[in-house]
């Protein structure tokens, strides 16, 4: 095989996992913090939806001291009508949105990089 096939070849190989990796983003990213999240010993990990399944967060937690909602999300992407709505019901003492942002703590939310969803023990 000469070298313009090959490289012809792992062009289409990058182009198809580019393609893949867009459309499955989100549930890698999920799939990706739920793996963290079960290194913590003494988690427990659940999954919520409201009753007309119109809403859902992706992982709530319970630690033993307390139940944390967690809303994750592949990109910079700030909005979390789940959580709210959570909140608003639940009224949980923390709510973690995790993404591609930056650490920030406001009120009753923190918005943490997905690089550090570790911490949340």
């Amino acid at each position: 095989m000469d070298t313009m096939a090959v490289s012809l070849a792992l062009l289409g190989g990058i182009v198809y996992l580019h393609k893949l990796f867009k459309e499955f983003k989100g549930a890698l990213t999920e799939q990706y913090v739920l793996q963290q999240l079960k290194t913590l010993k003494g988690l427990e990990t659940y999954y919520w939806t409201n009753d007309r399944g119109g809403a859902e967060i992706d992982f709530v937690v319970d630690n033993g001291n307390a139940i944390i909602p967690i809303e994750v999300k592949a990109e910079t992407n700030l909005k979390a009508k789940s959580l709210k709505m959570y909140q608003e019901k639940f009224q949980p003492k923390l709510s973690i949105h995790t993404s591609m942002t930056d650490y920030r703590r406001e009120d009753w939310l923190l918005n943490l990089p997905l690089y550090a969803i570790e911490v949340i023990r």
